[in-house]
């Protein structure tokens, strides 16, 4: 299993409200082990350490996100990115022969360790692993080898869930609101499930 956190977005949202200088993957939130770090690295500390291979797709003017994911093992791949269909399926054809992928969104700081497990343990040969909250597919969501194709045939911002038709998604259940929280504006960085 390779994982791709996706951290080439502009983070637009967030600027509007915080100001244009302001990277939310930059921002300091309080991870679930009660530590402050920066959003990417609470997203890096949450993988599992069952996943070797890990990349993390990011524009080339983020040294601080290329320097963290590196401090983490991760190898990275620097792209001026239309959106996350176009950085998906640049990380897959980078990655080679994966036996799967594990797609992060890499403003999701809030994910258990135990929800990551599980969708990688529910991903069949050939499928689709999602987790679901509350009856809604969250992240991250895993895909198996012979999706290789279909994502790296994505572009632009759409991001995989075309896919999705195609075969029968493995959904896995979790008592987990981490797989819906995304830091999309400042407030979010304080997490608040109900």
């Amino acid at each position: 299993m390779t994982a791709i956190v996706l951290a080439a977005g502009k983070g637009s949202r967030f600027r509007a409200e915080a100001g244009a200088d302001r990277d939310k993957l930059l921002a300091d939130c309080v991870g679930l082990d009660g530590v402050i770090r920066p959003v990417i690295e609470q997203v890096l500390v949450n993988l599992p350490v069952c996943i070797a291979r890990r990349w993390v797709v990011t524009s080339p003017e983020r040294t601080e996100v290329i320097r963290l994911a590196r401090a983490y093992g991760c190898e990275v791949l620097l792209l001026r990115s239309a959106g996350m269909g176009e950085s998906i399926a640049a990380a897959v054809a980078a990655s080679g022969s994966a036996d799967g992928w594990l797609v992060v969104l890499g403003d999701m700081p809030f994910i258990q360790l135990s929800s990551i497990e599980r969708v990688i343990d529910g991903l069949e040969d050939g499928g689709i692993s999602v987790p679901v909250q509350e009856g809604r597919y969250g992240h991250p969501v895993a895909f198996g080898r012979a999706y290789g194709p279909g994502l790296m045939a994505l572009t632009g911002d759409r991001g995989a869930k075309p896919l999705f038709t195609q075969v029968a998604v493995c959904e896995v259940q979790v008592d987990d609101p981490g797989v819906l929280w995304d830091v999309d504006v400042p407030q979010s960085l304080n997490f608040a499930p109900l």
